[in-house]
């Protein structure tokens, strides 16, 4: 998911296990604090998650301003929008759009000839933001549409 974000650096101790996440932009560290949890379990192992650098005192006013700093200069991230003026709707909500790519990473897939796991970074977003601090009921994760294919007719397959 932050693969390629070039203010962040990941340290990864497998014999622990645990995950180390370095960066220097204070804001962007407060915003990771309140949407990764402290600890993400695979069955039996549990894995501590570290922010490592500066953190700004910073109440972010909605999850739109928190996904733009948390995710600004990160190559899997197209934008994150409000469809709607503020009290528009019952509640405030947002998309959270991503890059339109696969995403591919070793996991021990015994489904694949390769081990590994083809997904999307939206899905990688509902597992991994699931446990958020920050309410992200109002919060739709979704792929930025291919350049060049909006605008077919109704009922007409790509």
């Amino acid at each position: 998911m932050f693969d390629g974000d070039p203010q962040i650096a990941f340290n990864v101790d497998w014999h622990k296990p645990a995950v180390t996440i370095a960066c220097n932009n204070g804001l962007k560290n407060a915003g990771l604090l309140l949407l990764l949890p402290s600890e993400k379990t695979w069955g039996n192992i549990k894995m501590p998650i570290t922010i490592d650098g500066p953190v700004a005192n910073h109440a972010f006013t909605s999850p739109t301003e928190l996904f733009n700093v948390v995710f600004e200069k990160n190559p899997a991230f197209a934008e994150c929008v409000a469809p709607a003026e503020e009290g528009y709707f019952y509640v405030d909500f947002c998309y959270v759009i991503f890059k339109n790519c696969v995403v591919q990473f070793f996991n021990d897939n015994l489904n694949d000839a390769h081990g590994l796991l083809s997904t999307l970074y939206q899905d990688i977003a509902e597992e991994i933001f699931a446990d958020a601090s920050y309410n992200l009921n109002s919060v739709h994760y979704c792929t930025d549409i291919e350049q060049g294919k909006l605008g077919k007719p109704l009922g007409e397959w790509p």
